[in-house]
């Protein structure tokens, strides 16, 4: 049985290293996001072979790319805010410390972070259209938590089978 749980406890890990890797990712790549728009504009924005396909995505990505240059220019203050987004990544990412070490005893750190998959769905679907986001691009925000609960679901059930062989 012991083995069954070491086995129970790398998949869990893995899963968990997973998301808690993609959160760190995330929140990192916040930092530079005027020079991450600055390529995406020239990958994807107007004048480019993808606008041809997806007029939509090309016209966002380009009226993205002139309100960061325009905020950057008058109000870098405004970044400020995703430096404290990146910097919320990152401390949730760090609580996921405490399941990498200890699935069981922090079981509940995986059914927050479930929790959180799932509150982006509303939040995209709210804050999005009173921000003026294009619906093509609120679906893109709610595949995070559609794709982030993956891993947690799976680290969550096999926490629960750990505690069920432990336990009998």
């Amino acid at each position: 049985m012991t083995s069954d749980i070491k086995i129970l406890k790398r998949r869990t890990r893995v899963w968990l290293f997973l998301f808690t890797f993609g959160l760190l990712l995330s929140g990192i790549t916040a930092f530079p996001l005027k020079a991450e728009v600055d390529i995406l504009q020239e990958i994807v924005g107007q004048g480019t072979f993808i606008e041809s396909h997806f007029p939509a995505l090309s016209q966002w990505i380009s009226k993205v790319h002139v309100g960061i240059i325009h905020a950057d220019k008058e109000y870098p203050f405004l970044f400020y805010g995703t430096d404290w987004l990146a910097f919320g990544h990152i401390v949730i990412a760090i609580a996921f410390i405490g399941p990498l070490i200890d699935p069981v005893r922090n079981i509940w750190v995986i059914t927050f972070g479930m929790i959180s998959c799932v509150l982006v769905i509303p939040l995209a679907f709210i804050c999005g259209p009173i921000r003026g986001v294009p619906f093509f691009w609120q679906l893109i925000d709610c595949s995070f938590g559609v794709f982030g609960i993956i891993p947690l679901f799976l680290a969550r059930r096999y926490t629960k089978r750990i505690i069920k062989i432990g336990i009998s």
